[in-house]
């Protein structure tokens, strides 16, 4: 105990020496300190015009205070009435993508091949038609739908989906569901090649009938009327046109295979490519005409190879070849 005795003496002397600077330090802060007067002083000068200035600090708090309420229960009023018309999105919500396969390879298609799996175990035991029953529809190729789509699909999966397609197209039309409808809808053609109709060919005030045909580059136009089997070809008689004499058969074959050479007399005008392919296009141009005339003769023309068109062309040259099939002599070294 007397070896402490020291110790405290020196703490006591320590104290009473730093008296003077906790007393500065205790008037610093007492200095820092608003006063009330000061406060109310600062509050006036930020009220509006026409405030009563009497009024102290703390009851200007209260008076926002009051202000502040009064607006958030305005505010709440408002969303009430709002949210009947329309959802406001919270700025602080993260969007979430429409659909489930958003971050997949092939969303659309995934999201079309999903629905038409549902459809499936919800429908197939609905009763269906044979295919002689069924309207005839043309479904998208692979390419099409990847054009539609703008995904690049593999053939194997869009055959699954087309399994689908068609064993749900079979479903009774009457009993075929609205969904089913528009499920299919995705995968048919925009416009159906099975109602596209030939338009027929008249016979206008004059007794003529205008029949066109093609061949290669070579377009042909032929208008046949009744005569005795006078023929023009771009003004020109039948030998004046044509050189050859293949061409010239070739040109009057549909005439000749129906036996109606001395009936008919006919204007044509050809043009583009060769004599050839001029003489081939006014066979079909010619037997086209004829049989608006007459068509109880569309089987004998037809055998004859006159009312189908050619669609052979010529084949492109590749390169490497010296023609499109030719190749160069080989050497070996």
């Amino acid at each position: 105990m007397a070896s402490l005795r020291p110790t405290f003496t020196q703490l006591r002397g320590r104290c009473q020496a730093s008296a003077p600077q906790w007393q500065q330090l205790r008037q610093m802060l007492q200095g820092l300190q608003i006063s009330s007067k000061a406060g109310s002083t600062r509050a006036a000068s930020t009220m509006p015009s026409g405030f009563d200035d009497s009024v102290t600090a703390d009851e200007f708090a209260a008076f926002n205070m009051g202000r502040v309420k009064s607006a958030l229960q305005e505010t709440d009023m408002r969303g009430e009435t709002a949210a009947t018309t329309e959802v406001r999105m919270p700025s602080h919500a993260r969007p979430l993508p429409v659909s489930p396969s958003y971050f997949s390879r092939q969303p659309e298609f995934n999201d079309s091949y999903l629905m038409l799996q549902k459809l499936m175990r919800q429908f197939a035991h609905l009763p269906t038609v044979t295919t002689d029953q069924l309207e005839k529809t043309a479904f998208r190729t692979l390419r099409d739908y990847r054009l539609a789509v703008g995904e690049q699909i593999k053939a194997s999966e869009y055959a699954k989906a087309m399994t689908l397609v068609k064993r749900l197209h079979k479903i009774h039309p009457s009993l075929q569901p609205t969904s089913v409808k528009d499920a299919l809808a995705k995968f048919k053609r925009d416009i159906n090649p099975h109602n596209n109709t030939t338009k027929p060919i008249h016979i206008d005030k004059f007794g003529r009938a205008l029949g066109v045909g093609k061949r290669k580059t070579s377009t042909a136009r032929a208008w046949v009327v009744e005569g005795t089997g006078e023929v023009l070809v771009n003004g020109k008689s039948l030998a004046d046109a044509f050189g050859r004499v293949h061409d010239r058969e070739s040109a009057m074959w549909a005439l000749k295979a129906t036996q109606r050479v001395d009936k008919y007399n006919v204007w044509a005008l050809v043009d583009g490519g060769g004599t050839t392919g001029q003489a081939e296009a006014l066979t079909l141009a010619v037997a086209k005409a004829l049989m608006a005339h007459e068509p109880a003769l569309k089987p004998v023309l037809r055998r004859a190879g006159c009312v189908t068109r050619d669609p052979r062309t010529v084949e492109r040259k590749k390169h490497g070849h010296l023609k499109a099939r030719k190749k160069p002599a080989w050497v070996k070294r």
